[in-house]
């Protein structure tokens, strides 16, 4: 275990767990409209948009902390990645719902809310493990679920892809479909990278 004998700015936990907090708060939005009807995830783009807003303000908070502090608790290279890492998880679940909305997606199979379903609980284990980082505590547990849980959403998106190509369908339809498939794959990409880029630090921190 490596010591530290200068101060540091603690902050930046809080910072991360702040934006860790939008990103499940996008989460569990994007779910509460798969489940819903069409005619209301208009409505929750709006919020989800917003919720993304506070997203990239929190990123650019912790961004300016790194620029203004002599003394970091890790990496300033690390901080710069995670910090922009998370940001690209809530990215991507915004724009899977914007894609909905934008596209006139409707009809969803099952296998979309189970993506979704996904990608709750990595926002939540993601926003539950943020205080481990003081200490670097306790984070093995994390990183295995996540990329546990990713491999449950790439069996998943394949199996809604296969789904797709099978049958008689609209061409149009497919490309709408697609594109919300592909997005939602993403946001799960995402969230491994995060669980990935919290092993290297706590791996160099220890």
């Amino acid at each position: 275990m490596r010591f530290k004998l200068t101060p540091q700015n603690t902050t930046f936990y809080g910072q991360f767990a702040d934006l860790a907090s939008h990103i499940r708060d996008g989460a569990h939005l994007l779910q509460e409209a798969v489940a819903g009807p069409p005619g209301e995830w208009e409505s929750a783009a709006k919020r989800l948009k917003q919720i993304e807003h506070e997203g990239d303000e929190a990123t650019h908070t912790i961004l300016s902390a790194v620029n203004s502090s002599f003394i970091t608790p890790f990496d300033r290279d690390d901080i710069y990645r995670l910090a922009a890492r998370l940001d690209d998880c809530l990215d991507h679940i915004e724009a899977s719902l914007d894609i909905m909305v934008l596209y006139r997606v409707d009809k969803l199979p099952k296998t979309v809310a189970k993506q979704v379903a996904v990608l709750v609980e990595m926002a939540d284990l993601t926003l539950e493990a943020m205080p481990g980082l003081e200490k670097m505590h306790n984070l093995r547990e994390f990183w295995i679920a996540i990329n546990s849980l990713e491999n449950d959403a790439d069996r998943n998106y394949r199996r809604m892809i296969a789904n797709l190509f099978d049958g008689d369908r609209d061409a149009i339809d497919i490309i709408r479909h697609k594109a919300l498939y592909d997005e939602l794959e993403a946001a799960a990409d995402a969230f491994e990278t995060v669980a990935n880029t919290v092993e290297s630090i706590a791996a160099k921190e220890s």
